[in-house]
C-alpha cells in the first residue's frame, strides 16, 4: 500500500517565495516541486490536452517513483459530457502508454450540469481500459446514491472525495485505491482557506484506515491561494509519515 500527497498543479505565480524561489522562470517550477513531493495532478490538461511529446518529456524528466495524475479535457467532460468518448479515449490512451510508470491515474470531473445518468456513465466505463486507472468526480448532487457507487466498484473506478464548499463529503471506496481532492475548508467559497492542524491529523487517520485495508491513497491539494495547498500538503505528509 502506497500514499501519494500533493497538490493541483504546480506552476503558479503566487507560489513563489513559498514553494520556489522568487523571480524563478516558469520552465524551472516542476524541478523545485519534485524536491518536495512525488506526485501531482496535472490541472492544465483540462483547458489543453497536451501534446505527445509533452508526455513523453514528463516521463523522461520525472524523477523514478514519480506519479502524475492527469486530468480528463473538458471536451469529454463538459462540452460532450462522456457522450461517444471514444475519440477521446482513444487520445488519451496513446498519451497514457508514453508516460509508462510515471502515470498515476486519470481525474474524470464531471460538469455540475450533468444530473445523474446511469446509462452514460455505465457506458464511457465500459470503454475505458483495465489498465487505465480513473477517478470520477461528481459535481452534481444527485450522481451521490448507491447506484453509482455500484457501478463504480464494478469497474474498479474511484469514487472522487470531496472536501469544499457546498460539496458532499462521502467517505466512499471503491476501487483499490482512494481518491481524494482538497478544495480547501472555506465554506463559502470553493479553493480558499488553509486546513487546519486538527483537520489534517482527521484526515491521516482516513488515510491510515484505508491503507490498513489495503487501499492506495491518492490526496491532492487544489486550495492553491496563497500557497496554503503547499504548506497543507507538505504538514500532512509529515503527519502521516
Amino acid at each position: 500500500m502506497s500514499i501519494h500527497i500533493g497538490t493541483s498543479g504546480w506552476s503558479y505565480d503566487h507560489w513563489q517565495g513559498v514553494l520556489y524561489p522568487h523571480h524563478t522562470p516558469v520552465h524551472d517550477r516542476l524541478s523545485y516541486y519534485i524536491q518536495q513531493f512525488q506526485t501531482v495532478e496535472l490541472n492544465s490538461s483540462f483547458y489543453r490536452w497536451p501534446q505527445l511529446s509533452t508526455f513523453a518529456g514528463w516521463r523522461s524528466r520525472l524523477p523514478d517513483g514519480f506519479k502524475l495524475t492527469v486530468k480528463a479535457p473538458r471536451g469529454l467532460t463538459h462540452a460532450k459530457k462522456l457522450y461517444a468518448p471514444e475519440v477521446w479515449l482513444d487520445r488519451i490512451k496513446t498519451c497514457w502508454h508514453t508516460l509508462g510508470e510515471k502515470r498515476a491515474i486519470l481525474l474524470v470531473q464531471l460538469t455540475p450540469h450533468l444530473a445523474y445518468d446511469y446509462e452514460r456513465l455505465a457506458y464511457f466505463l465500459e470503454q475505458v481500459p483495465d489498465w487505465l486507472q480513473i477517478a470520477v468526480e461528481f459535481r452534481h448532487l444527485s450522481w451521490h446514491n448507491e447506484e453509482t457507487f455500484a457501478l463504480l466498484e464494478r469497474h474498479q473506478a474511484a469514487y472522487c472525495i470531496m472536501s469544499g464548499a457546498n460539496l458532499p463529503c462521502i467517505l466512499r471506496a471503491t476501487a483499490p485505491f482512494v481518491y481524494i481532492r482538497m478544495h480547501g475548508p472555506d465554506t463559502h467559497h470553493l479553493y480558499g482557506g488553509s486546513y487546519s492542524d486538527a483537520d489534517l491529523h482527521w484526515w491521516a487517520d482516513r488515510i491510515r484506515e484505508w491503507t490498513a485495508q489495503g487501499k492506495d491513497v491518492y490526496m491532492y491539494f487544489n486550495n492553491d491561494g496563497e500557497g496554503n495547498a503547499v504548506r497543507n500538503a507538505l504538514t500532512l505528509k509529515g503527519i502521516v509519515g
